[in-house]
């Protein structure tokens, strides 16, 4: 175990600590929301003693001590739909999950336990509350997931992003908190020639950011690929962040290209808005949530494959009021690429794009979560 400490009183600066567990991730749209949660609750309260708990071999175990927090990992994994054979041991995978959940608890002593959706929500939020201990639950999405239905029958409460959400989780236990937007993002001070010298990028030139999602997105990937020298041909830079599956790919597309940046993954997602003319990006619902803050003119591409599609109906409520642009993923090689393009070189488009955007975005749902949790943990 690292750095798990039994409960005490006071820390060394004379506050009471308050030991509290988060639970969940496996992409960023789980892992940033978290933390954004996790900082609020420490500035609110610095006595709060944090420990994060997650999927060994995802995401979380590498941007949760990135982000200054401790992790501990859980031998769990989801459902596997494509490949039914592999789901024999789940059922042990899962048993083991709970008891590394009992030892974590047995030594931590938590106060209160935050789901935020993930393989690891379940077990930690279920062990909390099968031991009368708080549990809270943040709900990013439109369509609840099937574990955070079933632990919001017993949940302190759920966070929701919009209303309409009394069809998944207690009435009572709503509040409409929106989703927490990472603090850099919120509030970001950066400006587009610093932001663009970041990458290495001419400040003279129109920038096209694509976001698949911090996993990649394999269809958007694919029309960037076939489609690059377009870029260059209309006087366009592009930053690009393709996932861990299309790295090596795109690398290759990069060399010899002064008008390309390629990684695998941003860690400084606040330099890349701000250095950003018009966006690609998949519409979870976090993008969605940065991309309003951010007001940003933006092409959507969703997930098809996403729980009850919520990914389209994201997108689609921003398309409907002229908020954002939207191109289905099955027409993303024909389509992407001319489509933003256009959407580069027409100003009064993106201006448009902007001001619909810019009502829509949530700078203070971190605190607002933070506060609420915290005075429920001191009743």
């Amino acid at each position: 175990m690292n750095d798990i400490r039994h409960i005490v009183m006071d820390n060394d600066a004379g506050q009471k600590r308050i030991p509290v567990i988060m639970a969940g991730g496996g992409t960023g749209g789980h892992i940033f929301p978290a933390i954004a949660i996790a900082n609020a609750i420490k500035k609110a309260a610095p006595g709060a003693d944090i420990l994060f708990v997650g999927a060994k071999g995802k995401m979380e175990m590498e941007k949760v001590p990135q982000a200054g927090y401790n992790i501990e990992g859980l031998d769990i994994a989801g459902f596997n739909r494509s490949s039914l054979i592999k789901n024999i041991t789940l059922p042990f995978k899962l048993f083991k999950s709970f008891l590394q959940v009992r030892k974590i608890f047995k030594q931590f002593r938590p106060v209160a336990a935050i789901g935020v959706g993930g393989y690891s929500s379940f077990p930690v939020l279920r062990y909390a509350q099968a031991s009368g201990i708080k549990t809270f639950i943040h709900e990013s999405n439109s369509f609840a997931g099937k574990s955070n239905i079933l632990l919001g029958k017993k949940a302190t409460r759920v966070f929701v992003a919009i209303d309409g959400m009394e069809q998944f989780f207690p009435a009572d236990k709503i509040t409409i908190s929106g989703n927490p937007v990472r603090e850099n993002i919120a509030r970001n001070t950066i400006g587009r020639e610093e932001a663009l010298k970041f990458f290495g990028l001419n400040p003279a030139k129109k920038t096209v950011l694509s976001i698949g999602g911090s996993l990649g997105a394999k269809s958007i990937n694919e029309a960037l690929e076939k489609n690059i020298d377009a870029f260059d041909q209309n006087n366009l830079q592009l930053i690009w962040q393709t996932g861990k599956p299309f790295a090596e790919r795109g690398k290759k597309c990069s060399q010899g290209r002064s008008n390309l940046w390629v990684g695998d993954f941003i860690q400084q997602m606040h330099y890349a808005f701000a250095a950003a003319d018009v966006i690609i990006s998949r519409s979870g619902a976090m993008s969605v949530a940065e991309l309003c803050v951010q007001k940003k003119a933006v092409l959507f591409v969703p997930y098809p494959f996403a729980a009850e599609d919520h990914q389209t109906v994201n997108a689609k409520k921003l398309a409907d009021r002229n908020a954002a642009l939207l191109i289905k993923d099955a027409e993303t090689m024909e389509k992407l690429v001319p489509a933003i393009i256009a959407l580069a070189g027409d100003e009064k488009k993106q201006e448009q794009l902007k001001a619909n955007i810019a009502p829509l975005g949530i700078t203070d749902a971190d605190t607002v979560i933070a506060k609420e949790i915290l005075a429920h943990i001191n009743r």
